[in-house]
This record gives C-alpha cells, structure tokens and sequence, in this order.
C-alpha cells in the first residue's frame, strides 16, 4: 500500500473550503498512484470540521479510513502548532480527531499554542498516532525538545518539501533522529495541491485500515520509503502554483476554475498534476509599479522563455508590483 503521511485537502488554511478542489486533490492523489494517503489538515484552518464532514458524507468507512469512491483510502489526522515553534501531526478515528479539534479551540492562535509536553497528554487521551512533522524546517525547535518529550512521539516525518530543499540534509538529520530515538522514519509530501502527490511516499507490505494495524506495520519496520527522481521539480513547480493560485483567489478569480474547468471536458488521457508538471511553468517576476516598466518586464521574461521552447499562455498583475506568467510548452493544448 503506498501512502503519503502528510498532505492537505485545501489550498491554503484562510481560504474557504471548496468540495470541488478537494475532489479534484483526491482524484488526483489516486491518478498519482497512491492507495492512501494521512489528512493531516492544520487545526485551525477555516471550515476544518466541514471539510471532515464532507468526506465522511460522501466515504465509507472501513476501520478508521474513510474509502471515497475511487477507492483511496483517507485516514484523518490534522497538524498542530506547538508553542516551542513546530508543527505535530496526529492521526487516528474521525470522531476522536474532530473531538481533538474542538477542544484545542481556545489554542489556535499564534501566543496561545500549547507546549508539547501539554499538547502530548491531550493526545494520550485518545487512540492517536503522534509525530513530529519535517523536524528540521526553519523556524522548528522539535529536535531540541527534551529526552522524554521526544520519546513520546511515534514516528518522524521525512518530509518532501524539505528534501526537494536539501535530500541530503533532511535524510541525514531525521534518520539520525529517528534512529536514536528508536522512532519510525516515515515520508509525506506536505502537499496542498496535486503536483506535489508522488513526490515521496511510503509503501508498506500490506493494505490495512486502522491505526492500530498502521502502527505495526511502521513499528515492525515493513515498509519503505521511495524518494521520486524528479521531486525537486515537483516540489517547485508546485510552490509556485500555488504562489500562482492564491494570487488569483486574492484578485478576485476563481482558481477553482481555473483547475477543474477542462477537466469536465475529457474523460481520458494524462492528468492534470502530469500535464502541469511536464507542459507548464508559472514565473514569477518583478516590477516597478510604472505601466512602462511592467510592460518591458513582462516581455523580457516571455522572450527569455521562447528561446527554451515556452510560450505564454496566460499572466496575471497582482497589487504586490509583481506579475505572474503561465508558460505552456510550445504545441502543447
């Protein structure tokens, strides 16, 4: 079965939550190869309980997983801030992660996170997974938590973004970790949109739908984790896709739309995390606010792009001065 750990069903936490992006991250995540993959939504990203409720209305349940209808398989989790600076992501039932949610409502915001040690007895009331997502990201302290603090997590996060920043670093420091802690080292992409699914997974030995089977199979070391030959690009492409869409979201667009829109049109042929990865690049440049010079930016940047086979399908201006350009191989539809 291969799984991602860690990955998101919205775009970003403050914007709303859309049934048809989430359908279109899923389908995609199954187009991607994946069998199942860990939601491991922000707690306190907008409209967390109706994304929950959503997927449990349109899954069946098997264990602990919700089964949607292509057959990927949805373990629910969420990621937590911690106040020493990190993130903690857990993973078990629906009702014990939506309960979890609810009574972590009075610490979602930054100044009133719980410290780990208080974060981790909550847990421990209920049949959760805990880890300790991408350890070694800029801005985390988890690897400096005390001895015993650290013993109470369950697995580490080797985490795509991370090592499409620097592989070697992020293997070398969280195997370390994991190995003298005696914890499971596992992968996620941390991915908010499709390009990103595939970019690393786990791929245990069996198919299984509780926690609990989760659990052994990580603790008794029968899975591998494989790394994709072209994560970095995958990684980077989706950064700035996303860069992309979330500017369209603040003009006042539909980056839904902008999505999902061909894809009710075909019914066979490469995906759209395949189509955009291989076919397109988003480029993003500077300018000053003058008409003039966002002109001859924005051809500069187009002409640059012709010489290596791209052609300019669409652009956006945002208030930031900056300007965002879609490129399409060229002959590509």
């Amino acid at each position: 079965m291969k799984l991602d750990f860690h990955t998101h069903g919205k775009l970003a936490k403050r914007l709303p939550f859309s049934t048809t992006y989430t359908d279109w991250l899923f389908g995609e995540a199954k187009a991607a190869g994946l069998s199942a993959l860990c939601l491991t939504e922000h707690f306190n990203t907008l409209q967390f309980d109706e994304l929950y409720a959503y997927l449990a209305g349109k899954s069946r349940r098997e264990g602990d997983a919700l089964v949607l209808p292509n057959g990927l398989r949805v373990f629910p989790g969420m990621e937590t801030d911690i106040q020493e600076g990190g993130h903690i992501l857990s993973i078990g039932p629906l009702e014990a992660i939506l309960e979890l949610n609810q009574r972590l409502a009075p610490y979602k915001q930054p100044g009133a996170f719980l410290p780990f040690a208080k974060l981790r007895d909550l847990f421990d009331q209920y049949p959760v997974l805990v880890g300790g997502a991408h350890p070694y990201r800029e801005g985390g302290h988890i690897p400096q938590l005390p001895e015993e603090q650290l013993a109470r997590l369950d697995f580490l996060d080797l985490n795509g973004k991370d090592l499409a920043t620097d592989r070697q670093r992020a293997e070398r420091l969280t195997k370390a970790l994991g190995e003298c802690l005696g914890k499971p080292v596992v992968s996620g992409s941390d991915t908010h949109q499709a390009v990103q699914y595939g970019c690393v997974w786990t791929e245990f030995a069996k198919d299984f739908s509780t926690v609990g089977e989760l659990k052994e199979e990580m603790e008794g070391g029968r899975y591998a984790v494989t790394v994709a030959e072209n994560a970095t690009e995958k990684v980077k492409t989706a950064t700035l896709l996303k860069r992309a869409l979330k500017e369209i979201h603040a003009l006042g667009g539909d980056y839904v739309a902008v999505l999902t829109g061909p894809e009710k049109d075909r019914e066979h042929g490469p995906s759209y995390g395949e189509r955009i990865a291989v076919r397109h690049k988003a480029v993003v440049v500077d300018y000053a606010p003058q008409a003039g010079n966002m002109a001859k930016e924005l051809e500069a940047a187009a002409d640059e792009m012709a010489q290596t086979g791209w052609e300019l399908a669409s652009s956006a201006v945002t208030p930031g001065a900056k300007g965002i350009l879609l490129f399409r191989k060229k002959g590509a539809e």
